[in-house]
């Protein structure tokens, strides 16, 4: 039977096709750096503002996110040359516009983009089914225009869903999300029409959450290293993914970003890893695995209802 919303099959890790990743890697790790812009007076949605602290204009919020687009991300950026990292950054597109400069490093160094929404202090839960699709629309069309590029993945802003994302997301022409933070593989999701891919986040090796239950960068290196560890060896027979995610204006901060150095040394060491995006991991799962699983599942459904019958 389907999880809720009857969208992503259970399948046992043990029992699916295996996967076997280009030149046999282990595991296909992916680095998200999450690039969003937190507005000043941002609009009320009458459902959640975003992080409930005070009303608006919460200075300190502003300040705390805007200090990673002016110091933090440019500090990152120059750990993440050091280790020739392609990055999969999950952006609010209206970066591109309010910080130029940001925009042009992320394009010369052929990041992929992953859809945050415009900003992340604006939710899609309280959409219509029309509005929605409209916003995917426009977030599709505008990336086009300030980029030239198409853009593939999507990450609701803030996480936000509703119960339909997944059939529009495959309808206006995006080919994963990220939002279903459910195994250490892809996973075929259910749609109405064509074909969508999970690319799995994360939650746990997420800087920002981390910090503010007050633990620091050197364990976010610490369980990020003991992470990938396990899954290098579990990735000998049957390849894995892994993904990091850090907020520039979290572990940016002068006294964290060594920490980044420390978890990419450490994972860049190995080989059998596939530094990928999440455009190919996406692209590759589709083409060599994605019809396989379906056909795996149909099976299994198949036999049990041969045997209830």
């Amino acid at each position: 039977m389907g999880l809720p919303p009857d969208r992503i099959e259970y399948s046992p890790i043990i029992d699916r096709p295996k996967i076997k990743w280009p030149n046999d890697a282990r595991v296909a790790f992916w680095v998200a750096p999450n690039i969003e812009h937190y507005e000043y007076l941002p609009p009320l949605d009458g459902v959640r503002n975003p992080w409930p602290r005070m009303p608006h204009p919460d200075v300190q919020q502003y300040s705390n996110h805007e200090y990673g687009n002016r110091v933090g991300f440019w500090r990152l950026l120059e750990v993440l040359d050091k280790h020739n990292i392609r990055c999969s950054t999950t952006l609010s597109i209206g970066v591109l516009q309010h910080f130029p400069e940001i925009a042009e490093a992320m394009l010369a160094r052929d990041w992929t983009f992953v859809n945050h929404g415009f900003y992340n202090t604006r939710y899609s839960n309280t959409y219509s089914e029309e509005e929605e699709r409209q916003f995917l629309m426009d977030c599709r069309e505008t990336f086009r225009q300030l980029t030239g590029r198409d853009i593939k993945g999507y990450s609701g802003p803030a996480a936000s869903n509703t119960e339909r994302t997944p059939d529009l997301l495959a309808e206006t022409g995006f080919l994963y999300q990220t939002d279903w933070k459910i195994d250490d593989q892809p996973v075929p999701v259910k749609v109405k029409s064509g074909k969508l891919v999970c690319v799995p986040y994360t939650s746990e090796l997420n800087d920002a959450p981390l910090y503010r239950h007050h633990y620091e960068a050197d364990y976010y290196a610490e369980i990020c290293k003991a992470q990938f560890d396990q899954l290098y060896e579990e990735g000998k027979e049957n390849g894995r993914v892994m993904c990091i995610a850090f907020h520039p204006y979290a572990t940016g901060r002068p006294h964290r970003a060594k920490y980044l150095d420390d978890i990419l040394t450490h994972v860049m060491s190995h080989p059998g890893v596939w530094q990928a995006t999440t455009d190919e991991i996406a692209e590759y799962y589709l083409a060599n695995y994605y019809d396989k699983e379906v056909a795996y599942l149909a099976s299994v459904t198949n036999q049990g209802a041969g045997e209830g019958g």
